[in-house]
């Protein structure tokens, strides 16, 4: 919208007219993360207009509106009216404040990433109805909606257009799509598979009882879709999982990646896991590591619990102490970085196509497999958005796959 208005894209570090922060109430500490970024944003422009969108923007706007220097903040429904709300700002009128109450945003507004990377983030759903216990993403986000699959392909059709070669599908809770409109997930699936000009699609994170065996053995037979999925977990301990108001036990979980891994070997497996959740005792974690230890799954997100206004995880009155909760990510992230050697090994020497980022630092530059490796080579602008047959070579200190390419792509 900016871009179409006559506005430029500068760095943060340049100075600019306009800052956009977006803010998150899933992360921890997202005033001082809001307030910092604001003051950094002024010293780099002291006259500059500062806007605050975002999940923490509709969650407490009154609180970031007291923040010095903002001068407007809007709600989930109105970030989309970002650009009319600049333009029509009063100067004299100090911070204005624009956000309805979450249970009046019911539309879905399309939209999809350009010109950062070689991928393209095409937003399917938006908003949850599942209610999990820590979460506050539904009073942020608001109820489960999505567009039509009709309306989706003409948007995935648009991003290719632009080139890219990769697209991601990405949502709240994106397996939850098509409920408002008689639709499924699966249908889309199907659907996004017979556009024409995209040689990748990648499921970015897709709850466990959501992901259906015909998704998974669809996703198996196709050409497009790519051996990755990511699959929050959050515990290993039924008893928690229960009390988090998840919607699955682990015996399901577990299900899911013995099926992907039996007919997809070398798919990659993620899985979110928060750790320290209230009344999770010392044997609770322990069978959650012991859990995830024994799955074949390829890294984890690790989130330590922290405590969120008006979710109900607050009423449980068994709080783990945060020195605990710390220790116990430390843990987790320990045996991500083994699960992800241990996958990357697997792969040493064998032949696979990698699409190249524009992305490069210290004369490198860096890509991903189809079933997300991530590898590092020399910087080559020839290479930026190409998909490449190559050799997977050695891991590096920065725990990348050092590649071989052939020698044709150089001449």
């Amino acid at each position: 919208m900016f871009t179409a208005n006559g506005f430029s894209k500068v760095d943060f570090l340049d100075g600019a007219d306009i800052y956009v922060i977006n803010t998150c109430s899933v992360t921890d500490h997202a005033d001082k993360k809001c307030r910092k970024v604001v003051k950094q944003a002024l010293k780099y422009n002291p006259n500059a207009f500062i806007a605050i969108i975002g999940c923490y923007a509709q969650l407490k706007p009154q609180e970031i509106a007291s923040i010095p220097g903002v001068n407007i903040v809007l709600g989930a429904n109105e970030k989309f009216n970002l650009l009319d709300h600049i333009l029509n700002y009063n100067n004299q009128e100090g911070t204005q404040v624009f956000a309805n109450e979450i249970k009046h945003v019911n539309n879905f507004v399309a939209s999809f990433s350009m010109g950062d990377r070689t991928r393209t983030f095409l937003k399917v759903q938006d908003g949850c109805d599942y209610f999990c216990s820590f979460c506050t993403i539904p009073l942020a986000r608001g109820r489960s909606r999505s567009d039509t699959i009709a309306n989706t392909v003409l948007s995935a059709k648009e991003a290719a257009s632009n080139g890219v070669k990769e697209i991601v599908l990405t949502g709240v809770n994106i397996g939850d799509f098509g409920k408002n409109n008689n639709e499924t997930f699966f249908d889309l699936v199907k659907a996004l598979d017979q556009i024409n000009g995209i040689e990748r699609i990648r499921i970015s994170s897709i709850e466990p009882n959501l992901l259906t065996n015909e998704i998974i053995t669809y996703v198996a037979n196709s050409e497009r879709f790519v051996a990755h999925f990511h699959i929050p977990l959050q515990s290993g301990s039924d008893k928690i999982l229960k009390a988090m108001r998840r919607k699955y036990e682990r015996e399901l979980y577990a299900d899911r990646v013995a099926l992907i891994k039996d007919i997809m070997p070398d798919c990659c497996i993620g899985a979110d896991v928060i750790t320290g959740f209230p009344s999770e005792t010392e044997e609770d974690f322990l069978d959650t590591y012991r859990f995830i230890n024994q799955l074949d799954i390829s890294y984890l997100h690790v989130f330590t619990y922290s405590e969120r206004d008006d979710t109900t995880a607050l009423r449980i009155k068994e709080v783990v102490p945060g020195n605990i909760r710390h220790q116990r990510t430390e843990m987790l992230k320990i045996l991500s970085e083994k699960k992800k050697r241990f996958f990357y090994e697997q792969h040493q020497g064998k032949k696979m196509k990698v699409l190249f980022e524009m992305e490069h630092e210290n004369g490198d530059m860096k890509g991903f497999t189809e079933n997300y490796i991530k590898v590092k080579t020399a910087y080559d602008p020839l290479l930026y958005n190409e998909i490449i047959d190559v050799k997977l070579c050695d891991m590096d200190a920065d725990g990348e796959m050092l590649i071989q390419l052939p020698m044709e792509i150089f001449v």
